[in-house]
This record gives structure tokens, sequence and C-alpha cells, in this order.
């Protein structure tokens, strides 16, 4: 008869293994899910911009019609401190790819990559700005500086000295994170 401490062990790591499946599962639809909604905000963004060069020359936009997404009348409702759809930042896991972070933060990832890519060291926050044509003001550095300290804390960058940034070991270029 099989000890009950066994059979415990046993239960454990079946359900262990069912964990780390649905994770993984839940990770890979993330991800789709991601790609899906930068997809469809292009081509929302797209019928605007058609909308605008189509209006007339009095600055009105024509009469067009929008289909209401159902989630809009969720969003009326809910908090204004609502999380948005990506802008949570995953923790970075061997093959988890650049497409699950939002356009900000791939493009913080690209910076440091190319620098990384040219052998020019780390990049601090104000070249980040300068590079991103942003104003190099306080404001929008610690802006960036926020999202670059998020990436470090969750595996994508690594800090090794004060407010210098490189990618972390073992993430690569926006092919994939591995």
């Amino acid at each position: 008869m099989p000890s009950v401490v066994g059979l415990l062990e046993q239960h454990e790591l079946a359900a262990r293994r069912r964990v780390d499946g649905l994770r993984e599962e839940a990770d890979r639809i993330q991800a789709e899910l991601a790609v899906a909604e930068q997809e469809w905000q292009e081509w929302a963004i797209a019928r605007k911009r058609v909308g605008t060069v189509l209006a007339p020359d009095d600055g009105t936009t024509p009469d067009t019609e929008v289909t209401p997404d159902p989630r809009d009348a969720d969003a009326q409702s809910a908090p204004r401190d609502a999380v948005k759809p990506k802008s949570q930042v995953p923790v970075w896991r061997q093959g988890l790819t650049w497409s699950v972070l939002s356009v900000d933060y791939q493009r913080i990832l690209k910076a440091v990559a190319d620098r990384a890519r040219l052998h020019q060291g780390p990049l601090t926050c104000q070249e980040m700005a300068a590079a991103f044509g942003m104003a190099v003001v306080p404001a929008r550095v610690e802006a960036l500086r926020s999202k670059a300290k998020r990436l470090v804390a969750r595996g994508w960058l690594a800090e090794q000295q004060p407010g210098r940034f490189t990618l972390a070991a073992g993430v690569a270029g926006p092919g994939g994170g591995s």
C-alpha cells in the first residue's frame, strides 16, 4: 500500500504540471491577443486618417458608419485608472517575444538593442529621449526612466550602473525574446 505522503507528492506534482501548462497557454494567448489588439488599433487609426483626408474643405468629417465595439460600453463605466491593454509588462522568460509589450516598451528595447549592436555601451534616458525626438526635459526623461526601470524589474533590461540600461542576459533582438 502506498504511503499517504507519497500519494500527496504525486498529486502535488500533477497539479504543478497542470499549472505550468496552463501558464504557458495563457502566455501564448496573451501574446496572440496583444498582436490582434495592435492590428485592430492600426485599422482604427487608418480609418480615422482616411476620414480626415476625405473630409470636405470646411474641416468637417463626412458621415461614416462606425461599428461600435461592444467593449466600449464597458470602458465608459470602468474607472479612469483601469489598466489599459498591453500596459502591463510581463516577466521575461525564454521564448517570450517583444510583441507582448506595448509599442513604447518595444521602442525602448529597440533603442537599447541598436546601441548594443553598434557596441556603443549602455543607454541613458536622456539619450533615449533625444533619439525618440522628444524634448530632453525632466518630465519626458523621468517617464522614460520609469518605463526602463519597469523593464529592468521584469527582466527585459539590465542596469549595471544607475541610469544606464542594456539588454538583460538572454533577451535578444525584436524578432524574439530569446
